[in-house]
Order: C-alpha cells, then structure tokens, then sequence
C-alpha cells in the first residue's frame, strides 16, 4: 500500500511544470524497494561525493533554520514552532519542488544544477564566502565568479594603482576583467562604463565597437585569444561558466565562430601590442602576464611602454583619467 506521504512525493516529483523545478533532478529509489541490486564497495571518489553530500545537506539545514521569516518578506503567522524558515518556504522562494528540496537537506544522491544553487544562495541569504562554500560542496563552479572572486585583496589593488601611469588589470584564465586600475579603465574603452557582466576580453574584443577600434591588428588578436582560450578550456570542459562564454560567443560573433572552428592553440606569452587610444593616439606597450597562483588561473595584467613617447601618451592618459574622477 501506498502511503500519503508517497503519493505526495510522486505527484510533486513528477509535475516539474507546476513546481517550477529547474535542472535535471535523479529520480530516487522508492521506499521499501527490496528488490534493489546489491552494492558493490564504494570507491574513494563514491564516499567523498557521500561526504559532500551531508554536509551540503547540513549546510542548508542550518542556514534555513537560522533565517527569520521577516527576513525573506513572509509573515510570521501564530503557530510557527520551526525555527527560521520551513523547507517548503525556501522551496517555494528558489522555484523547486518542496519534495525536492527536501531529498537535497536529506544527502539524497540527485543532481543540482548551477541555475537552482543560484537561486537558493539567494534565498538564504548566502554572503560571499558562504555562497562559494555551497557551490563546492555541491562540486559545481559558480558561474558569475568575477564579481566574487576571493583573488582580489586589498593589497593587489594597491599595487595596481601604485603601477600607474602603466596600464594594469587582474583577469582569470577565462579573459573576466576582475579589478583595473584607471589607465587600464581608459585604455582601449571606458571600462567604467561597460556592466560587470560584459567585461570580459573576449567579450569585448568580438562585440563592443570602441575596445575593438582602438586595437591596431584586431584580426589577429581575436585569433591568438581564441586559441589561447581554446588551450585554458582544455581544463575546463565540463564548467559551466566556461560553456556559457563559449555559447554567447559563439551566439554573437560570426569572426569568433570562423576562428574558433581553426582549432589552434597557444600558450600564453609577452609581446609588444599597439592600440590606437582615442584620447592620446598610438601605443607601441610590452604586454606581461603576472601569474598570481599556480597553474594558468588569475594573472596580473601589465602593459609597459615599448618607447618614450609611449610612456608620455601613458601619463597623459592617466592625467584624464584621474581628472574624469
């Protein structure tokens, strides 16, 4: 016989149109199955997925209870003996299924995508760290890391303004701007102006009109970031903000999609690069990658001037750029 409890579960798990569940959910063993195959021993990466599991599921479990409802806008009403929220609350405030939601506070073996631990870092109210903890534990990557990247200190971004009038930004494998400093911000655009979304140097380079007039041999730039971000990606297949860029690429740039289809490859190196900057004119700079970690991950960004005129048009630029504040 089928209990209420179940047959709550089924119609919940099963109706994704009303639930509003999102991402590919594991259907779960239904309770009392005695015909189950046996289990063979677990393997390491079996148990510490196991791990992760409960202490995602205990994760939760705390930050729900430790969120008042006026928190999260619902009233309290009288009769309330749940410390903070009820599970169907979080589930109805991140669009899951409440059966769902309840299998992830219980370690139960379903897939989660990026799009539902988006939504439940919002809901309760996660601070930055404790967002970054969520997305590991559920072994996902965070698809908007460039406006919470923990590579940035204060003390890297005192050094990027005490490198001026030189050019100078912190970027990821993934081209993502992450902190400039001014000479950088008026340099090829005003970065300022651009949202945080969009900066990103492949983004820039094949979509936003003033980054790519003011670079003097575009056609072969796109080409060498193409196949240097070709070469990043080889270790990053299967994360989903390097999938994303690559789709809205390949959605918006027909040159990206031409050189792309190329498949080269290169390592990343110093060479002398030339912009035509629209408040100063041409700059002949020495392009250097400082790696911040080991590994292709975040870099310092320097461009050092290749003559002295280069080096005057570079204060001059920086002068501006203190002036528009």
């Amino acid at each position: 016989m089928t209990t209420m409890a179940e047959e709550t579960a089924v119609r919940e798990n099963g109706a994704t149109g009303s639930t509003g569940v999102r991402g590919r959910e594991a259907q779960a063993p239904a309770p009392g199955t005695s015909d189950a195959p046996a289990r063979e021993p677990e393997s390491g990466a079996s148990r510490e997925s196991d791990i992760r599991r409960h202490e995602l599921a205990a994760f939760l479990r705390h930050r729900r209870e430790h969120l008042t409802p006026e928190q999260v806008g619902l009233p309290r009403g009288r009769r309330r003996r749940t410390p903070g929220l009820r599970r169907e609350e979080v589930a109805h405030l991140s669009a899951v299924g409440v059966t769902w939601y309840t299998w992830l506070e219980q370690a139960r073996d379903i897939q989660v995508s990026v799009q539902v631990l988006d939504a439940l870092a919002r809901t309760l109210m996660l601070d930055q760290n404790e967002r970054a903890h969520l997305f590991q534990l559920a072994g996902a990557v965070d698809p908007t890391p460039a406006s919470r990247c923990q590579t940035i200190t204060p003390a890297l971004l005192q050094t990027l303004e005490q490198l001026e009038p030189l050019p100078a930004c912190i970027q990821n494998s993934r081209y993502d701007i992450l902190a400039y400093n001014r000479t950088y911000g008026s340099l090829l655009c005003d970065l300022d102006e651009v949202p945080a979304e969009d900066r990103n140097c492949m983004v820039l380079i094949t979509t936003n009109e003033q980054w790519r007039s003011s670079i003097v041999m575009l056609d072969e730039s796109i080409r060498l970031m193409a196949a240097k971000f070709r070469a990043s990606m080889a270790g990053h297949l299967a994360d989903p903000a390097w999938k994303m860029l690559l789709k809205r690429l390949r959605a918006e740039s027909e040159q990206f999609r031409e050189v792309w289809e190329r498949h080269e490859v290169v390592g990343s190196r110093s060479k002398t690069k030339v912009f035509d900057n629209r408040y100063v004119g041409r700059l002949n700079l020495v392009h250097t990658d400082l790696w911040l970690g080991p590994g292709e991950g975040p870099r310092m960004v320097t461009y050092a001037p290749a003559d002295e005129e280069s080096r005057e048009r570079l204060e001059k630029l920086r002068a501006m750029a203190v002036e528009r504040g």
